[in-house]
């Protein structure tokens, strides 16, 4: 089937979800009652639906068109999700149109909207639009490097040991094009919005696992060896597949992904008696081959086999290649208590999270404040309950590893304990 043949999303039987959080540029403070018009990005002037955002600035999870399941899990030709423009807005804001967020089958696509105030003297980009998906439309292939980098050297700057940053600065262009903007991302946001634009999120969860693992340990290399800044640039890393990896500003992330960061961002992978993240590079296996090297469509075929993250990863760069964990994470308040706290805990730990919360709650008013007294009771697990479903996390009531650090991400955005933007 040729290539640039698509098929019209409204004579698709299957389905996806599409979610949309709208917040403001100034604070990322949630944005009650903004207005979402959806249309396909095929027929823009008719409205296929219109919602408008909670107190928490989420809309409903809306059910749209979506190209057959199949056509994600194999390679092919035919464009396997859809695509809609979404046009937003709010009293008191700009109004932000999006063009390109793509609909998988059977997942759930996370549309984040950050609205500028009317006053807002700086454009921001408008309208947004999302290039095709790495794995569909064509990019550049990666430039080989080696996946260890020297140390030691005259002058060169390499930091002493594996450090999760909170923020990366993404060039969006090659290294060398001094127009291109730099954006400060959120090291989650960063690696979720990567994995969402170079795998597809209908994969074996094992797949995603392994190719989020390789997207954190590269670029946890380019921050430990100070790659570029080695080489007198102000980033961290690229936006250019030929160098890094495919970043695509304001683009929508995916439920299954997300999940899979917030569980394992401390991780990376490492190589015997090699203390910098490996610097794990890969193809798509398709478009092209790449020796030596992960291709994401090998990595599906391996999950759908059984393969675990490990596994897959053993199956392309070695036996020697293990998971590791970060000695350090930054920009948070309090690291995480090493277990999970539920009813009956108490202590220091449970009091911090109770202050955090509770700070929370006074933006995102569905969360209903509490007692901050270290006793983890019924009414803590209930606000924890309520986090979890604004923050698309699962409503256990309990704080595992993965609501810990989302409550401190979201505590540290509220209260600007550190700069985000």
């Amino acid at each position: 089937m040729d290539k640039n043949v698509n098929i019209c999303a409204t004579d698709l039987g299957s389905k996806g979800l599409l979610q949309i959080n709208v917040v403001s540029i100034i604070n990322n403070f949630p944005i009650n009652n903004a207005t979402v018009r959806i249309s396909h990005t095929e027929t823009p002037e008719n409205t296929l639906e219109q919602v408008t955002t909670n107190s928490s600035g989420q809309t409903e999870q809306i059910s749209l068109n979506a190209p057959p399941l199949e056509y994600s899990l194999t390679p092919g030709d035919t464009k396997p999700y859809s695509e809609y423009n979404l046009e937003v807005s709010a009293p008191g804001f700009k109004s932000q149109r999006i063009s390109g967020t793509e609909i998988l089958a059977d997942a759930t696509a996370i549309q984040p909207v950050a609205l500028e105030p009317e006053n807002d003297p700086i454009p921001e980009e408008n309208p947004i639009v999302i290039p095709e998906h790495t794995l569909y439309g064509n990019y550049p292939p990666k430039i080989a490097e080696s996946e260890i980098k020297p140390v030691g050297e005259s002058g060169e700057i390499v930091l002493s040991r594996v450090v999760v940053p909170q923020t990366i600065v993404v060039h969006d262009g090659v290294p060398s094009d001094s127009s291109a903007k730099n954006y400060y991302v959120p090291y989650r946001d960063y690696v979720k919005n990567v994995a969402s634009s170079e795998i597809y999120a209908t994969w074996p969860q094992s797949t995603i696992v392994a190719n989020v693992l390789a997207i954190m340990s590269f670029t946890l290399n380019r921050v430990y060896t100070e790659w570029y800044r080695n080489q007198g640039y102000d980033f961290t890393i690229t936006s250019s597949t030929a160098f890094d990896h495919k970043w695509i500003y304001g683009r929508n992330i995916y439920e299954s992904i997300s999940l899979v960061v917030d569980e394992i961002f401390d991780n990376y992978l490492s190589r015997p008696d090699v203390k910098q993240p490996i610097l794990t590079q890969y193809c798509d296996g398709r478009q092209v081959t790449c020796p030596n090297w992960m291709t994401q469509w090998g990595s599906c075929s391996l999950g759908e086999r059984g393969y675990s993250p490990i596994e897959i990863l053993r199956h392309f760069y070695g036996s020697s290649i293990y998971i590791n964990t970060a000695e350090q994470i930054s920009g948070i308040p309090a690291s995480w208590p090493g277990q999970n706290l539920t009813i009956g805990s108490s202590g220091q730990k449970v009091r911090q999270i109770q202050e955090q919360l509770d700070t929370i709650a006074t933006v995102y008013s569905a969360i209903p404040h509490i007692s901050v007294d270290g006793f983890y009771g019924p009414a803590t697990a209930a606000a924890v309950k309520e986090f979890q479903s604004v923050f698309g996390l699962p409503q256990t009531g309990v704080i595992d590893f993965r609501t810990w650090y989302k409550i401190s991400h979201i505590y540290v955005g509220v209260t600007r304990i550190a700069e985000l933007q």
